[in-house]
Parts: structure tokens; C-alpha cells; sequence
């Protein structure tokens, strides 16, 4: 049995060259090289590296700058706007104990976020949205003010803005509709059922599928990628995290992209190649590279 530490093996390469569309090397093992080598070889040739907190999405668009492969997203993760505002004196979240920075804190850390954004390979704003799977109600202000704050970023610079949406379907949909969501709007992680995904499809928003569209459990995102217009899909890793069965348990990364691309194409009815090249063309579009 292979260990869960051990990285699994390569997939057969695609034919068709697709992006990953979010992905976290820098909480990934070995290098930026290595990891970016390994995806192309399987034909994953680009990928958007996201930002979660001021210091993720400084080294995003430092990464991004570096690599024409890259693109970066910047942002403040829907659970970093509470840490900041609220501090975490018992280190819950597993990020170090912090002492509250107040709406102070948290609109030095938007500004920073703005700064970014300007950057031409900065090419989206996120992961924000809401969770409320790990923010008690307690940080629900931080954490909506917080995404407002960067939907009005992303459409003052005219960049994507990428979702990060758990157990908050009707209330990211609602702070969308009330800010006005800006042109590329993209669910990371697509995680609503198959009637989300028609409110998505009326409003253009695009849904990214990860590695858990391959779960035993997940009928419901099979059920929702079934039915979204094959212009809206993307794919993602999420890496290091929602490694794609039979891999599940074991570390995530770019190239593990093609078993993902495989068993998406195997819910549509289509050939890999067909959903390779839809995916390719409207990650480019979403992302505007």
C-alpha cells in the first residue's frame, strides 16, 4: 500500500493543453520548477496560483512575475478577514496566535490587496467570499465586509474575482447580486447542486471544478457539472488539497490535473479532448491572459 505521504503517479498526458485554475504551491513540496515541469509534461502548461492572506498573495504575484505559466490571484481568504479583525489568541485556526487588529487591521490588509491587484500579473481577486463551515457568527461582519471590499476591487481594476463559497451558497449569491458581481466571476471549488448551477449559468458565473468531483459522495457536483454550459466549466486542483480518487488521502499537485479533466468528461458524454479544449479556452477567457 502506498503511503498517504507519497505522491501519486503521473496520469497519462493530455492531448489538448489545459490550465489548472487554482492552485496553492506554496503550500506544496519541492519547487516552483519542479512542480510546473511535472505539470506540463501531462499538458497542464498554465496555472493560477492564489493568494490567501497578505503574505500568500505578495509571493503570488512575486511567482506570477517570474513565470510566464503562471498567473496570480490575490486576496484575504474569507477566514483571514475574522483572524485579522478579531485576532485568535488560542491559535484555533491553526495559523499561529494572533492579537485582533480591529476594521483598522483588516483595511491595511484590503489596501495591500489593492496594491496588488494593480499588478499586470495579477489577473484576479481571490479566494474571498464567505464560510461559514469555519467562521462562527461572530466573524460573519469581518468576513462580509471583507468580500465586498474585494468585489469592488476586482471591478475597479478590472481583474476576475475568484469565490471561495462553503456552506454560504444563498448568502455569496446575495452579496453578489447586491454589490454587482463583476464581469468574470468565478466559483473556485464549485460546491452548490445542479438548480446552483443553473443561478450561476443566468449570470455568466463561471464554476470551477475540483478533485471532489471524483468522491463516492459527490452525486450532487456530478449532478450540477452535468448541467453547466460548457463555456462556464474550468478545472482545478486546489492542490495540496481534494486529491481526485483513487488517489484521495494523498498530496495534490498541477499534474494530478488530467485525472480530474477525465472523469469530468466522463459525466458530460464528451471525449477528453473536447472537454480539454472548452476548459483551456474559457479558463483563458475567465482569467483574461
Amino acid at each position: 500500500m502506498p503511503s498517504h505521504a507519497e505522491a501519486p503517479p503521473l496520469p497519462e498526458p493530455l492531448r489538448v493543453p489545459v490550465a489548472d485554475s487554482h492552485t496553492h504551491l506554496d503550500m506544496q513540496s519541492g519547487t516552483v520548477e519542479e512542480a510546473l515541469a511535472k505539470a506540463a509534461s501531462v499538458g497542464v502548461t498554465t496555472v493560477v496560483q492564489v493568494g490567501c492572506d497578505v503574505d500568500g498573495s505578495r509571493w503570488a504575484a512575486r511567482t506570477a512575475a517570474a513565470y510566464e505559466q503562471v498567473h496570480a490571484a490575490v486576496a484575504l481568504h474569507p477566514n483571514e478577514a475574522p483572524r485579522i479583525v478579531h485576532g485568535d489568541p488560542d491559535g484555533w485556526s491553526r495559523q499561529d496566535a494572533r492579537r485582533p487588529g480591529g476594521d483598522a487591521g483588516l483595511d491595511e490588509a484590503l489596501a495591500e490587496i489593492d496594491r496588488l491587484a494593480a499588478l499586470p500579473e495579477v489577473k484576479a481577486v481571490g479566494e474571498t467570499g464567505l464560510d461559514h463551515f469555519r467562521t462562527g457568527p461572530e466573524g460573519k461582519d469581518a468576513q462580509e465586509r471583507s468580500f465586498r471590499a474585494h468585489i469592488e476591487i476586482a471591478k475597479r481594476h478590472g481583474k476576475a474575482l475568484v469565490i471561495h463559497d462553503r456552506d454560504a451558497h444563498a448568502d455569496v449569491l446575495r452579496v453578489l447580486k447586491e454589490e454587482g458581481a463583476p464581469d468574470r466571476t468565478v466559483f473556485h471549488c464549485y460546491s452548490g447542486d445542479a438548480e446552483m448551477a443553473e443561478v450561476c449559468a443566468r449570470a455568466g458565473y463561471y464554476m470551477s471544478f475540483a478533485g471532489n468531483v471524483t468522491f463516492k459522495n459527490a452525486q450532487n457536483l456530478r449532478d450540477a457539472l452535468a448541467v453547466a454550459p460548457p463555456e462556464l466549466v474550468l478545472v482545478e486542483t486546489d492542490a495540496p488539497f481534494l486529491t481526485p480518487a483513487p488517489y484521495r488521502g494523498r498530496p495534490n499537485a498541477p499534474y494530478l490535473i488530467p485525472v480530474t479533466v477525465r472523469a469530468m468528461a466522463a459525466v458530460r458524454g464528451v471525449d477528453e479532448d473536447t472537454l480539454a479544449a472548452a476548459v483551456g479556452a474559457n479558463t483563458a477567457r475567465a482569467f483574461g491572459y
